[in-house]
């Protein structure tokens, strides 16, 4: 084969070739795939409560590939993008409401010194700063808050935002989010903002951050409001469901956790507000407050198992209780693959909305799972394998 000397190549290429050797993009993924049993599931009619086996995708974590670079601007600057595809491995069909790139889209500057900004679809501080330092980092979204009504699992992201992130000092962190709401003559219509804090010292974790998302002027026929924000909706399932023509979505949340040898354990409060206004079709703010715990052990350096409890009660426009218990196990078979098992047991009582406003008898429906039950308890059990790349 012939040798092509350096010397030959023209000015031009010679520029390229020495940006290309300051640049690096990486290629990356998780797939993710189980066998799923739920009993109490409503059936396609929605009424009755049924036994349900499915395949399930997505389970400790979303199944996704995506690209990350960053560029070498010089002077300790350098430019970053990320593009993440989520997608269900059983069926091929892409998430995030068939998105190409709906998990996450960004491009921005950063420094060491001065922090990093990206601008695009991204997580907001919440998921960033707190979610971390619950279950849902090691098991997934089973052991989440009833239909993820606060973001625990990062059911949302933020379209149309500009995002910071703060170097870290001294195990401290800061993060702020502001998504466009882009509606002429009404900037606060459709917007969002988001802040936080975290801090990290040896075996402790902490953080806490503010969520805030108006849902927009877009009515329907009958002059109840749809969710048009720069932010995705939470009304996945009947625990909240009956709130979707919320004015706003308000969240607080604080986690942490503390390691002692092989032991981890953490506890997590959220307050989730849902407002209303003439456009609503429920008559107070209905305010969520929730409370999670979690014990994980490492049993060896290949097997670790953990439990939690997850509390949750409604008051506002009704009041209901919802009580979730979880266990999971995983095991590696190296540092990329791993099989896994999780369970979980969800228990309701008292009164909730449905999608009409009208009040009916709280449902179960176990994290995010995202399976209703037509009763007021629900049981799930899923194993399967993960694969990272």
């Amino acid at each position: 084969m012939k040798r092509l000397s350096l010397l030959a190549l023209p000015a031009g290429l010679l520029l390229a070739a020495g940006a290309q050797a300051q640049s690096s993009v990486t290629l990356y993924g998780i797939v993710d795939a189980g066998i799923a049993y739920v009993h109490n599931a409503q059936n396609a009619s929605g009424q009755n409560q049924s036994t349900l086996v499915k395949f399930s995708s997505g389970n400790l974590s979303g199944s996704r590939w995506g690209l990350k670079g960053t560029e070498d601007l010089g002077g300790g600057l350098a430019a970053v993008f990320q593009l993440e595809n989520g997608f269900n491995i059983g069926t091929g069909v892409l998430g995030q409401g068939s998105r190409e790139f709906g998990r996450k889209a960004v491009v921005g500057l950063s420094s060491g010194t001065w922090g990093t900004v990206t601008l695009g679809r991204q997580y907001d501080p919440v998921v960033d700063l707190v979610q971390g330092l619950t279950e849902d980092n090691y098991f997934g979204g089973v052991f989440a808050t009833p239909g993820d009504l606060d973001n625990y699992d990062n059911s949302l992201r933020v379209s149309n935002s500009v995002k910071y992130v703060s170097p870290l000092f001294a195990g401290f962190q800061v993060e702020a989010l502001y998504g466009v709401g882009g509606v002429a003559g009404a900037t606060g219509s459709g917007q969002t903002y988001s802040f936080g804090a975290a801090y990290a010292n040896g075996p402790l974790s902490l953080g806490a951050a503010y969520f805030y998302a108006n849902g927009g002027n877009t009515t329907t026929t009958a002059n109840v409001r749809t969710w048009t924000s720069s932010s995705d909706s939470l009304f996945n399932t009947v625990i909240n469901a009956g709130f979707a023509s919320a004015k706003s979505i308000q969240i607080v949340r604080v986690g942490g956790q503390y390691v002692i040898g092989a032991a981890t354990v953490g506890a997590a409060y959220s307050n989730t507000q849902y407002a209303n206004d003439t456009f609503s079709a429920f008559s107070s703010t209905a305010k969520f407050n929730n409370g999670s715990v979690f014990f994980n052990y490492q049993i060896t350096p290949a097997l670790r198992t953990g439990v939690g409890y997850n509390y949750t009660s409604l008051t506002g426009p009704s009041s209901a209780h919802y009580n979730q218990v979880n266990l999971g196990a995983d095991f590696a078979l190296s540092t990329r693959t791993e099989l896994y098992a999780l369970a979980g047991y969800q228990k309701a009582s008292g009164n909730t909305l449905n999608a009409s406003g009208k009040v009916v008898s709280a449902q179960a429906s176990i994290g995010s799972y995202g399976v209703n039950s037509g009763t007021n308890s629900q049981e799930v059990a899923v194993v399967g394998i993960r694969h990272k790349f």
